[in-house]
């Protein structure tokens, strides 16, 4: 009998428990709500003019930001009912001048005037996108039934997501002593960084036309900007017209958490993509990275001299020293890795992978270094890289563990730096490491020679052109202008160039006079 009593008294307390929370978290919302007087808003126009940015691919490892897109003339219309909105904008270059990075294949990268992008809150970055907004992130914190919580001066909302079938996350948002909204954070995966926060600030709310609306948003991923608005007017309730675009069908929205690469080819993002870095089938909105689908099938070519060119995607060279492997590059993810790594141990097996040979942080180009950690090896990158590795690939992956995190959680990262140039040699094999001087690519690019074959391997500096040219082209692009120049400057035997993102077939002899006419010379 005390039993039943004691658990029939133990329902009530709970009961009481679940409606007071339900009861707390629709008063914070209506109370917040009314603050910004949002009660009755069903959509907003929300004008003024920032950027994006592309996750994994800045000039600098160092960067603030992400690389980064110019957006003017934005606009923004959101239907919170449909949770969906539509993005027009004018993009162009916003990086200062030869400090492109990596989001497209030219710099500066084209202008795109009046370019057009429609989304609606199907998958989980833009159910996040949504929920970066104030009014969006109540509207979500009601209809996922968040807990009410206190951390100093904010009342917090925070309620759980699942990032499809990889990984729960949890949503919270901050809310000051006058109802506003001032933060909204999570934390995702991200293939080279781990487990990193996704937060948005909202500053400096002004008055439109009874709708509070704070005129700074900042969005961050992993420390650097991802998004960033200066808001000059907001409208509500005007018509959303969510009709998707003539030719162009729906877009990722800007700094969302996008897919990578699927580890079969380049994987890289049409200019201007804006969004993060993650894991997939590649797509718009971010960098190529580390597929989860099948691996292609692989081929090892033989370059001569103990040294094989292993295609089956991201391009890597496997170099057979005296008592060790040396790699040239640990390019996508732990897959590719994977695979480049056992090719190696089936092409000179019986010794240890010693050194990575890494051209530069562009994510698609070292996400798989954290493989070759697991393995043992030391990293060699360009000094300009000083630091960056031992303390990204030393993040806790604990969303999606990856091979390192299961092997050792706390890896030791061993990390060699090249200045201009480095020789590696045993004697009878030959690596010469080149910093590429002027890249506006990235600031700490290496490329890699082998005299003896008289071989040049490169990143991103020269991806081959389709067709291929017989005759100088015209409008050439920089990268390609700035290698050749390169080569000519230290005066470089090369009869064939091998990039890391590989010709179609990717055996194809890339040879020195196809840069040349790339390049814009005969």
């Amino acid at each position: 009998m005390f039993k039943k009593v004691f658990t029939a008294a133990g329902l009530a307390t709970v009961l009481v428990w679940v409606v007071s929370a339900q009861s707390d978290l629709k008063s914070v919302v209506d109370k917040s709500m009314k603050a910004m007087g949002v009660e009755n808003v069903k959509t907003l126009t929300i004008s003024g003019e920032g950027g994006d940015g592309a996750v994994g691919q800045p000039y600098s490892p160092f960067s603030d930001r992400w690389r980064w897109t110019a957006n003017k003339n934005w606009v923004r219309s959101v239907d919170f009912d449909a949770k969906a909105w539509r993005d027009v904008r004018d993009r162009s270059e916003g990086e200062s001048a030869n400090q492109c990075g990596g989001a497209g294949t030219t710099c500066p990268a084209p202008s795109q005037n009046g370019a057009v992008a429609v989304t609606t809150a199907n998958n989980f970055s833009n159910q996040i996108q949504f929920a970066m907004l104030p009014l969006g992130f109540l509207k979500m914190a009601l209809e996922k039934n968040a807990t009410v919580s206190k951390e100093k001066k904010f009342t917090v909302l925070s309620f759980p997501m699942e990032n499809g079938t990889a990984y729960k996350t949890n949503v919270k948002g901050f809310i000051n002593d006058q109802g506003l909204v001032e933060r909204v954070e999570t934390m995702i995966d991200n293939g080279m960084l781990g487990d990193i926060k996704w937060d948005v600030t909202f500053s400096n709310y002004k008055d439109f036309g009874g709708v509070k609306f704070p005129t700074s948003i900042v969005q961050r991923q992993g420390g650097p900007k991802i998004l960033e608005m200066a808001v000059t007017d907001v409208k509500a309730n005007q018509p959303v017209d969510m009709t998707p675009p003539a030719g162009r069908g729906g877009r990722g929205g800007p700094g969302g958490a996008a897919k990578g690469g699927d580890g079969k080819g380049k994987g890289a993002p049409p200019e201007f993509a804006g969004g993060g870095a993650g894991k997939g089938k590649g797509g718009p909105g971010g960098p190529g990275g580390g597929g989860r689908g099948a691996p292609a099938a692989i081929e090892s070519e033989d370059l001569g001299g103990g040294f094989w060119l292993v295609t089956g995607g991201y391009g890597a060279v496997v170099a057979n020293f005296k008592d060790y492997i040396i790699v040239i590059e640990g390019p996508s993810g732990d897959m590719r890795a994977d695979q480049i790594i056992s090719e190696a141990k089936r092409l000179v097996p019986g010794k240890p992978i010693k050194y990575v040979i890494n051209t530069h942080m562009h994510f698609d180009h070292s996400q798989g270094l954290r493989d070759f950690v697991a393995e043992g090896a030391t990293i060699i990158t360009n000094q300009g890289n000083k630091g960056y590795f031992e303390r990204a690939l030393a993040t806790p992956h604990t969303l999606v563990p990856d091979n390192l995190q299961k092997k050792n959680p706390k890896p030791k990262i061993k990390v060699e730096y090249v200045g201009d140039m480095k020789k590696i040699t045993d004697g009878e094999h030959e690596i010469d490491l080149y910093k590429v001087m002027n890249s506006t690519h990235n600031s700490a690019m290496l490329m890699a020679y082998l005299p003896k074959q008289k071989i040049l391997i490169e990143a991103d500096e020269f991806n081959v052109l389709n067709p291929t040219p017989t005759a100088p082209v015209a409008n050439p692009n920089q990268y390609q202008i700035n290698l050749l120049a390169n080569i000519e400057r230290l005066k470089l035997d090369v009869d064939r160039i091998i990039p890391i993102h590989l010709p179609n077939p990717a055996t194809r002899k890339v040879s020195l006079q196809e840069l040349k006419f790339s390049a814009g010379k005969s």
